[in-house]
């Protein structure tokens, strides 16, 4: 589609298919210059302020749209619309969509992988910010629809995710990255392959005059690099080697193999935006991570305790038990498809794994061969078990408690971060630490 003005969602007759945090903005951002209706498959999300746009899916059917918004969230191949989308495949467009034909002109980095998405945006937003107008969205938690006072110099940090870009037409970014791949979200992609195509839409899309950052280690991403040519300039990261920069930092958070990539990356595209050293540096210095990302909830000088719920690969998980000894490692929830523990035996000889929830036979299976495994009805009782094992211990050594599920949520808690919520509060309530 050539069409990337503004005038494309104008006058247009628009259904807004799923109704969280980016289709309430999108709704708003069109509602004036369309004639704007809404749909979720759980009716329960009638928000008053779209209740007088909703329509029924009786009403759906027998109607034509020009424009059909979804959410990330929706899987066009299974849901209420599938018939009606898989038909109209070419009419579906995103939140990305619409931003890119209002502010096209504005520069974005916009930053994907299957790990460390948020945190290298932040890292990004929190360096930029000190010199211009920057804001962070997308998948990070605030909609790209939801910003106000645009201006033409606003240059905006994008964490967008695999959904976002499989359905994306129009949306380009003048940076884009590719922090890593591995296999996730397959029970939505259906295989590997179809997720790194999502990935590299990114790439794909990008205008001649710019620039991707990919992992020069990566295999998914450089299978995928050299089986065509990208018209853009590629700055291959190297993850590996020490950067002198890297010497001036003094902050244990960046001391993890999965942030050390991260912090890579960061470097570069500093490098290309031309930021001065003292600026990254002192970001770096003061950067305290997010929440729920290997986030350390409780430390002295006999335990430390780590909240990683974000975790929902054991990809995700390995890059923390790479750097860590001594560790009761909580894992659980609902495993992703195609996801493998790759850790040799040899590097797992001082971590237990406590493996809790109802798909507790599909961790044991894929781990026992490397960890020594234990099964527990929840992560209360998990947690309780580790801390009277540490207390019976009269060593003097340093104990760790990383709870990295390695899973998705949705088993019992609504995301990662209530799962997370909840867990700091365990730990409140057993270690008096602190939130």
């Amino acid at each position: 589609m050539k069409n990337h003005n503004k005038s494309f969602f104008f006058n247009k007759k628009i259904l807004i298919y799923g109704l969280g945090k980016s289709g309430i903005s999108a709704f708003n951002f069109l509602k004036k210059k369309n004639n704007t209706f809404v749909f979720d498959d759980n009716n329960h999300k009638q928000d008053k302020s779209v209740r007088l746009s909703w329509i029924s899916l009786k009403k759906i059917n027998k109607q034509s749209f020009d424009c059909f918004i979804i959410s990330p969230g929706i899987d066009i191949k299974k849901c209420k619309l599938s018939k009606i989308l898989l038909q109209n495949r070419k009419r579906i467009f995103t939140d990305l969509d619409i931003f890119y034909t209002f502010y096209k002109n504005n520069e974005s980095i916009a930053i994907t992988g299957t790990n460390g998405k948020s945190t290298t945006a932040q890292i990004l937003y929190e360096i930029l910010k000190q010199k211009r107008d920057v804001r962070i969205v997308g998948n990070i938690g605030k909609p790209i629809l939801s910003e106000k006072k645009i201006f033409p110099k606003t240059f905006f940090v994008i964490e967008a995710s695999s959904y976002q870009l499989e359905y994306s037409q129009f949306f380009k970014s003048r940076f884009s990255v590719i922090l890593n791949i591995s296999a996730d979200h397959l029970e939505r992609h259906g295989n590997l392959k179809n997720y790194i195509n999502a990935k590299f839409n990114l790439l794909e899309k990008q205008s001649k005059d710019s620039t991707a950052f990919i992992n020069k280690y990566d295999f998914n991403i450089q299978k995928k690099i050299r089986s065509k040519k990208y018209n853009i300039e590629i700055i291959e990261v190297n993850t590996k080697k020490k950067n002198n920069l890297m010497k001036k930092l003094n902050n244990d958070y960046f001391n993890s193999k999965g942030n050390i990539e991260n912090l890579h990356f960061v470097l570069a595209i500093s490098r290309k935006l031309k930021i001065k050293t003292h600026n990254i540096i002192k970001t770096l210095n003061r950067f305290k991570g997010l929440k729920y990302r290997q986030q350390t909830i409780y430390n002295d000088n006999k335990l430390e305790i780590i909240n990683d719920s974000k975790s929902t690969s054991f990809a995700s998980s390995e890059s923390l038990l790479r750097n860590l000894k001594n560790v009761y490692w909580i894992v659980g929830g609902i495993p992703k498809k195609g996801d493998k523990f790759t850790l040799k035996k040899r590097e797992c000889k001082s971590f237990k794994a406590f493996i809790f929830g109802k798909n507790y036979l599909n961790f044991f299976q894929k781990l026992r061969s490397k960890v020594n495994c234990k099964i527990n009805k929840n992560i209360k009782s998990s947690l309780l078990e580790i801390i009277d094992d540490i207390s019976k211990s009269h060593t003097s050594k340093k104990y760790t408690i990383l709870f990295s599920p390695a899973s998705a949520s949705f088993d019992n808690f609504l995301n990662f971060e209530e799962r997370g919520k909840f867990f700091n509060k365990l730990v409140k309530n057993l270690l008096n630490a602190k939130n």
